[in-house]
């Protein structure tokens, strides 16, 4: 496991920018589901929406959350990272599978809207666009201070 520790600033500095583009997106694509949700279907602007969001999520949200996760899962099996009986990484790991949880919604929505099957108002989006800006405040909070 020595190689862990010599590429340990590599992993943790990929981790860092992967989180970032996840999050970005995470961010950006309940937003342009606010305003896909007062387009009119089949119009002009409703098919750019379509093409913004499938790049989106499959070009830059998908890869992002894997490699997040991937460099995540290095960082947590490197010897003497993490303190297992503490309990900020518990709440931690829940804030990220959270936000797992709400890529799933996010992409099945997106699936709606391509179909010109969206169920919800443009309020509906607006308020479900704070979830991932609370799950990263949890997340940092618990990295960056580790509470507890």
């Amino acid at each position: 496991m020595s190689w862990m520790a010599a590429w340990y600033p590599w992993i943790k500095a990929l981790h860092i920018i992967a989180v970032m583009a996840w999050m970005a997106g995470m961010l950006y694509l309940p937003r342009l589901f606010v305003y896909h949700a007062d387009a009119v279907p089949g119009s002009v602007q409703s098919e750019t929406f379509k093409t913004m969001e499938r790049r989106l999520l499959r070009a830059i949200i998908n890869p992002a959350m894997i490699a997040s996760l991937l460099f995540g899962l290095i960082l947590a099996g490197t010897p003497g990272l993490v303190v297992w009986s503490e309990g900020w990484i518990w709440v931690k790991l829940g804030a990220v599978s959270g936000l797992g949880i709400a890529h799933h919604f996010f992409a099945r929505w997106r699936k709606e809207f391509a179909l010109d099957r969206n169920r919800h108002p443009a309020g509906f989006y607006r308020k479900v666009n704070e979830v991932p800006t609370v799950l990263l405040v949890v997340i940092v909070v618990m990295v960056a201070v580790k509470p507890f």
